[in-house]
């Protein structure tokens, strides 16, 4: 494994990497910085997690010059939280430097006036959102005529919630002779055929041995209930499992407040992310949950999309996924980076047709639990929707509900319960830090937060070997462009909600 001077980084950046504790590339890193550094365009299919913001951002830093002030790079995210962690990410990289470059983070939320202040004030890189950088554009008030190096990242999701069209135009206003880079889970049709208007003979690169979302290291359990008892399910559920961190997802915003405040109610450490919020309550709350001082955050699905925090260990669908895509999404917020991670799906009957789509989308048959509203447990499914029936299994509880799949690739990796405790990598992980250890020994406190052409692809395993081939596909740039993240489980609730 070659190291990141070998990959053509320079050492002023291999310096700041050592001072962050990074010292060998990942896979996705490996094969995509010389390429990159070389001026090739770039299609990388890696899941959040991987290393693939620094797979584009050390390449893009060593081309900029920062004696032009204008924007010469430009990166778009779907959401803020994802513009936001790319910057911080650029911001590590050129800390220090008297006349380095200049990093701009654009999206919706922010006094457009400051946006304006900063943008006259010359900017090398702009990270931001489709909708604000487009209606800068629109203003006048963005110049895109020097972009040489464009990201799309997390392409599939840009794609997933409707920014086609912005992206497009955004695109539009860069000029013809650039670098293209795509970033993406997955590659939907609306991705290829971006890539294949966008790109000029794109290295498609690929990590073997892993799907996008690692879905063989989530253990997904669904508990049949009905709508009215979901939350003393929640709680039933979290008391079990006693969490370090966990996001429930909600479908809106009104759940996910309502949710947000009846848990504060019980006791627990949570809080709320969704669009109604200010951006500097948006901040405030994902900075108190990568830093472990809320255990619980009620989110909806755009809100959430690209989040990538460490020691999620619980993804909590309190409200079922409309499709498959979603449901991967979401539950690939745990289970990072080859960890291991637990997604709990809460099914009324109602929500009958969408589990199983989406059990069909993943092929696999969830394993089932019902929550007894009257005896306040969980109970073996016996299969039916809308009726609290089956006998309680007392040898067997929610914590060893496994496919037998599932129990022999436990036994293989050795792993073992979390018993009462909290870990950070895991349901299934036995050690913690010390950190973890004094917070289970110190409750926390109660209280709530104030043209296509030919492309070449490279396929890497997870060790980091690679092959090429060529996919033969034909056609050229589009030609209308013009020069442009309490003690484990939160302190116990008895009542109801």
């Amino acid at each position: 494994m070659p190291n990141f001077q070998q990959l053509g980084v320079d050492e002023q950046r291999v310096k700041k990497l050592k001072e962050q504790g990074i010292a060998v590339p990942t896979p996705v890193q490996t094969e995509s910085i010389p390429l990159l550094l070389d001026g090739k365009d770039v299609i990388a299919r890696a899941r959040t997690g991987t290393g693939k913001t620094l797979a584009f951002m050390l390449p893009i830093l060593q081309r900029i010059d920062p004696k032009r002030a204008y924007p010469q790079a430009l990166i778009i995210a779907p959401t803020r939280e994802l513009a936001l962690q790319i910057t911080e990410e650029a911001k590590k990289l050129t800390a220090g430097e008297p006349d380095g470059i200049k990093i701009l983070a654009v999206y919706g939320g922010q006094d457009v006036e400051k946006q304006l202040r900063k943008l006259e004030g010359g900017r090398h890189l702009i990270i931001g959102t489709p909708g604000r950088l487009l209606d800068h554009l629109r203003r006048g008030t963005l110049e895109l005529g020097g972009v040489k190096q464009l990201v799309l990242d997390e392409a599939d999701q840009m794609l997933h919630m409707g920014f086609l069209d912005e992206v497009e135009a955004l695109i539009h206003a860069l000029p013809y002779r650039r670098q293209t880079m795509l970033f993406s889970a997955t590659m939907p049709a609306g991705v290829k055929q971006l890539a294949g208007n966008y790109m000029n003979q794109p290295a498609d690169i690929v990590i073997k041995g892993a799907s996008p979302i690692p879905l063989e290291q989530i253990k997904q359990v669904v508990v049949e209930c009905t709508d009215r008892s979901k939350q003393d399910a929640l709680r039933s559920m979290i008391e079990e499992y006693r969490p370090f961190l966990a996001i429930i997802f909600c479908r809106t915003k009104r759940r996910a407040s309502t949710l947000n405040e009846a848990l504060l109610a019980h006791g627990y450490q949570s809080d709320e992310l969704h669009g109604d919020l200010s951006q500097a309550k948006r901040e405030a709350v994902m900075k108190r949950f990568r830093e472990a001082k809320l255990q619980l955050l009620v989110a909806t699905d755009v809100a959430a999309r690209g989040l990538d925090v460490e020691g999620v260990t619980h993804v909590f669908n309190y409200d079922m996924p409309h499709d498959v895509e979603s449901y991967i999404h979401r539950i690939g917020r745990t289970g990072r980076a080859g960890g291991n991670g637990m997604a709990i799906t809460f099914a009324a009957g109602k929500d009958l047709n969408d589990l199983q789509r989406i059990e069909e989308g993943i092929s696999l048959r969830l394993k089932r639990v019902r929550y007894d509203s009257h005896a306040g447990n969980l109970r073996e499914s016996s299969g039916g929707f809308g009726r609290e029936s089956g006998r309680t299994s007392k040898a067997r509880k929610v914590t060893a509900l496994e496919t037998d799949n599932e129990r022999g690739q436990a036994r293989a990796r050795g792993e073992r319960g979390t018993g009462s405790g909290r870990a950070r990598s895991g349901p299934s992980t036995g050690n913690r830090s010390e950190a973890g250890r004094a917070r289970d020994e110190k409750p926390r406190r109660e209280g709530r937060s104030s043209g296509r052409a030919g492309s070449r692809t490279v396929a890497v395993s997870s060790e980091g070997r690679s092959s090429k081939n060529s996919t033969g596909q034909r056609g050229g740039r589009n030609s209308d462009r013009s020069h442009s993240k309490g003690q484990g489980g939160g302190r116990r609730g008895r009542g109801r909600s």
